[in-house]
């Protein structure tokens, strides 16, 4: 059992993948959740962690049940399509954990594209969903590109030029199906770091790299412990402000749901309603063409890339989501690994629930 001596720190410790599900799923129906969408917004979470997006699976865990204790989720929430057309649909998520409202919106996406060939869900009143290929992967199972965009839960880039925080790292992911190589999947914050690495940086202890944040005062920002003395600098400068302003009017103004200073910062706030908006597209490879050959062209361009010629002092090229998929065959065999400063977090989570911690 993992339990750590009175003020001695604990290991780094590996453990099964259903062993992580079913303590989330206990700590949340500790909460007040039903146990099905505890359950399945566990199996969410944890996916998150299996394509190494880890500053966004089990160790939102802590700020989640805070939000769900404080009445800032509905515990019975009915998610529903509030209108639609052929190819489209908005929902209302009823303000219910995020994973569960962004999976009825990629579920609806693959069921409208399957008849449309191509579909778009937007959502309002949804909540932080954690790590965006989670959902862009949905639609690969069903020979769809899966496309994902968000309002960040929180505010911290300006306006290019500016230093008012009225954007988020607004993120975005792209899932593309190929035949024999693995999916080719881009995952990005709009920032050049997300906040979530900001965070979980805090947490073990650990600077940041030069040219993650900037300070107020116009220099680089290192200590995570001081972000709030500075904001995210977008990605290539002027250009990754205009792509988090696109992606948060598609994902939140189109859809009703808050966007720039209406934003509510989850971080800081655990009871009021976010209205947080997102938007899912799902493509039909089969309303384009013949999805295997199709498939089998995206084989071919990926190992293009991966052949190119080198820089020097370059080991390999990579391809999007080639990574995340040897991670996740990796931790399905071998687990997951959690670090020392999260292992105690969980415990003294696990006491305040009263439940039984990791064993």
């Amino acid at each position: 059992m993992y339990v750590s001596s009175p003020g001695q720190p604990a290991a780094a410790r590996v453990f099964p993948i259903e062993q992580l599900i079913d303590f989330i799923t206990r700590a949340y129906v500790a909460a007040g959740m039903p146990p099905a969408d505890a359950r399945s917004t566990a199996e969410l979470m944890i996916e998150a962690d299996l394509l190494g997006s880890d500053a966004h699976g089990i160790f939102r865990l802590p700020m989640y049940i805070k939000r769900v204790r404080s009445g800032g989720f509905n515990r019975q929430p009915n998610i529903r399509i509030e209108r639609e057309t052929a190819s489209t649909a908005l929902i209302d998520g009823d303000n219910a954990m995020g994973h569960l409202v962004v999976r009825k919106a990629a579920e609806t996406a693959i069921a409208k594209a399957k008849a449309t060939g191509v579909a778009w869900v937007g959502l309002h009143h949804g909540n932080h969903a954690g790590a965006g290929a989670v959902y862009a992967r949905m639609p690969l199972a069903h020979g769809m590109v899966g496309i994902y965009g968000a309002v960040g839960s929180a505010n911290h880039l300006p306006p290019w030029g500016g230093i008012e925080m009225l954007l988020s790292t607004n993120p975005l992911a792209i899932a593309v199906p190929a035949l024999e190589e693995p999916p080719v999947v881009l995952d990005m914050a709009t920032t050049v770091a997300s906040y979530g690495k900001i965070k979980a940086r805090a947490q073990r202890g650990e600077m940041m790299p030069e040219g993650w944040m900037m300070g107020f005062d116009g220099k680089p920002l290192l200590d995570p412990k001081r972000s709030g003395e500075g904001f995210l600098m977008p990605i290539g400068g002027h250009k990754g402000y205009g792509l988090a302003l696109m992606i948060g009017l598609l994902g939140g103004t189109l859809n009703g749901a808050a966007m720039g200073r209406d934003v509510v910062d989850f971080n800081a706030d655990s009871s009021s309603v976010t209205n947080t908006g997102q938007c899912m597209i799902a493509v039909d490879l089969a309303a384009f063409g013949d999805p295997t050959e199709i498939r089998r062209n995206v084989d071919r361009v990926a190992r293009e890339m991966r052949s190119a010629a080198r820089m020097p002092g370059a080991d390999r090229i990579r391809v999007p989501g080639e990574e995340s998929h040897r991670r996740r065959e990796q931790h399905l065999t071998h687990g997951l690994t959690l670090p020392a400063p999260l292992l105690d977090i969980l415990a003294r989570l696990a006491d305040e629930l009263a439940i039984a911690p990791l064993t």
